[in-house]
């Protein structure tokens, strides 16, 4: 049941959003998390098997991105259908979906698997950690078929009103993963490929689980074979709905592949691992801030159409303030807390050593990245959606890119891809936010 925002406390409302979006993200979270925690205290060969791994995150978030590309594109295409009761084009949107999903995950599976090492290496492995990264790489690409169409179709369990279905899905993969992780790695002496395994039965799981949904009697929508066979127009309907989500997700993906180069190249295997850590911490720490915006769209959105304009202008300053007070705490503790972060990760202390100055370096300033958060949820709730997807990309490929691979350049080296973060997070967050301030905020009615 939908809920009226235009009622009750306003911080409320956006923290009621928020608490269950944040839930999810951290449980999904943990399906790569503990891979990488488990793998980083493997004795001898931790810190390049650690590595290894963090070779291996481009490939993934790249698959995510092209999951979102049809998801995100499909779901609110499904939604207006299903409002409009013209249930035939929900089921036909439903099924246009799965087969892109299938086509890419097929389409992903096989480049990568024909690709692997001169990918691997352009991504910034060596002899050394390369060997882990395939180790890995090609049991995980197994399962792109499960990731892929259980992260895919899960939007389309939420938007027919069950979330907590679309959380179990979540859930099971991520309770099956932590619980195998430690019985493969280390009870069966599998190692790396333990990680995998474990990894790829966990989405198998979650896919068996959302099959069953549309095979159940709960939905009202299942997947039918004529629809199926894809059409170019309600293709072309999708991919342009999602276009943005896919750029967001794309972006993320340059940037690991840049980072990761250049520290390979100014500093070797060790600061490629190191970093593999710093974006662990970052995704956790990242999630309360951004969850935060999120939550707060429905209430934007909301509250905007409903024409109760003072109410939006809460929100938006309730956003900001808890989300600038989060992250400031989230940056004290790094900073007063660096050794025992990298200890969770890896037992070597070379590592640990060299990634204290890398973690305070790389989240100076952290506390801007709630400016990003507000500003770009705003856009997209008051219908801006293209002013947040370039505040994204100005971001990440106009700011990070290019100073990740000038500031070594300059005489900087690893510290110069560090430093490229706060900078950017500072540049960024500021011009998002204020162009919120002045575009939007000061020109809502009184």
């Amino acid at each position: 049941m939908q809920s009226d925002f235009s009622q009750g406390k306003v911080w409320k409302n956006v923290i009621n959003q928020a608490i269950p979006l944040m839930v999810a993200q951290l449980i999904q979270i943990l399906y790569n998390v503990v891979d990488r925690i488990y793998i980083g205290h493997l004795p001898v060969i931790g810190s390049n098997a650690l590595t290894g791994i963090g070779l291996v995150f481009p490939i993934t978030t790249l698959v995510a991105a092209f999951t979102n590309l049809f998801s995100t594109g499909g779901v609110p295409l499904f939604s207006m259908a299903r409002g409009a009761k013209e249930e035939k084009k929900a089921e036909l949107i439903l099924g246009q979906v799965v087969s892109l999903l299938f086509i890419t995950s097929l389409a992903l599976m096989a480049l990568c698997y024909i690709f692997k090492r001169p990918v691997l290496f352009l991504f910034g492995a060596s002899e050394e950690t390369y060997v882990y990264a395939d180790q890995y790489l090609k049991i995980y690409l197994l399962g792109t078929i499960f990731s892929v169409l259980s992260t895919g179709l899960n939007g389309f369990i939420n938007a027919q009103g069950y979330p907590k279905k679309g959380m179990m899905t979540v859930m099971l993969g991520a309770i099956i993963n932590l619980i195998l992780d430690p019985v493969f790695i280390y009870g069966l002496h599998m190692g790396v490929y333990g990680a995998a395994i474990a990894t790829v039965i966990s989405q198998g799981v979650s896919f068996m689980w959302v099959l069953s949904f549309f095979m159940g009697k709960k939905t009202f929508y299942h997947i039918k074979e004529e629809n199926l066979i894809l059409k170019a127009g309600m293709v072309g309907k999708i991919t342009s709905l999602g276009i943005s989500g896919f750029v967001m997700q794309g972006t993320n993906c340059l940037v690991q592949v840049v980072c990761n180069k250049m520290l390979f190249m100014y500093g070797g295997d060790m600061y490629v691992g190191i970093m593999t850590v710093i974006n662990s911490v970052r995704e956790i720490l990242s999630v309360p801030g951004s969850t935060l915006g999120s939550g707060a769209q429905p209430v934007l959105g909301y509250n905007y159409g409903a024409k109760q304009y003072e109410r939006v202008r809460k929100a938006i300053r309730f956003t900001a303030a808890i989300g600038f007070l989060y992250m400031l705490i989230a940056w004290l503790s790094v900073i007063i807390f660096p050794k025992e972060i990298l200890s969770v990760f890896t037992t070597d202390k070379a590592m640990i050593v060299l990634g204290e100055h890398a973690l305070k370096l790389y989240f100076f300033g952290f506390f801007f990245m709630s400016f990003q958060f507000v500003g770009q949820s705003t856009f997209t709730a008051l219908g801006c959606a293209k002013r947040a997807v370039f505040f994204s990309i100005f971001r990440k490929v106009i700011i990070v890119v290019p100073l990740t691979i000038i500031l070594p350049m300059l005489g900087l080296g690893v510290e110069g891809v560090f430093i490229a973060e706060p900078v950017s997070n500072a540049i960024g967050g500021l011009a998002s936010f204020t162009t919120m301030y002045f575009t939007l905020y000061k020109k809502l009615p009184e």
